[in-house]
């Protein structure tokens, strides 16, 4: 038997193995560290829409995604249908969350994405009314921004099911900056969520 020491995450913890363990544990840790890395260098874009076939405007706003030679999508959720925030008087949304990688900055994606909802002929007509696209940056990495353009993580993520429950879908041991794991919150989130595809 040996004692091993071992850092993870700023902590340390020691284990006793038997020296045939001892390569089986070292593989794990590793396989754990290279997984939760991989996880915080992905970034996830909340999509809704809710006019004009919500769910083909979406997979519209993909195709942008992945014609663009800078982004790689690496995961999409299921399609939500959920009522809307605001006011009522409007039809049902349809959210998704897609996972990429790029090497845009938090600022350029943000500019690339407003591009893409311009293109799709969104028009704003004010807060949480009907639109044909929204693309949000709900997590870029393990990044915390507050600016006046963009905050990041995205503030309204803990309460809010048609973004929980497709990031949960995508990334449920993903660890969200200032708000805990996806997992965690969607088990605490109580809104009204139906998935459709």
């Amino acid at each position: 038997m040996q004692i091993r020491t071992f850092v993870t995450g700023g902590h340390i913890f020691r284990k006793r193995v038997k020296k045939s363990a001892k390569l089986w544990w070292l593989r794990s840790l590793n396989q754990c560290l290279l997984k939760s890395a991989r996880i915080s260098s992905v970034i996830y874009i909340g999509t809704g829409s809710n006019l004009n076939n919500p769910q083909q405007q979406i997979e519209r706003a993909y195709g942008y995604l992945v014609g663009d030679n800078r982004i790689d999508i690496t995961g999409k959720s299921s399609f939500y249908r959920t009522p809307p925030l605001g006011p009522q008087d409007q039809p049902d949304y349809i959210n998704s969350v897609v996972a990429i990688t790029t090497d845009y900055s938090p600022l350029e994606l943000l500019r690339f994405l407003q591009g893409v909802e311009q293109q799709m002929g969104r028009v704003k007509t004010g807060r949480w009314r009907e639109r044909v696209i929204d693309l949000d940056i709900l997590v870029y990495k393990n990044r915390v921004i507050k600016e006046s353009q963009l905050t990041i993580p995205h503030q309204g993520i803990p309460e809010r099911a048609f973004v929980l429950y497709p990031l949960a879908e995508v990334a449920p041991e993903l660890e969200i900056p200032e708000f805990g794991k996806v997992a965690d919150l969607k088990a605490k989130c109580t809104g009204k969520i139906k998935k459709i595809g």
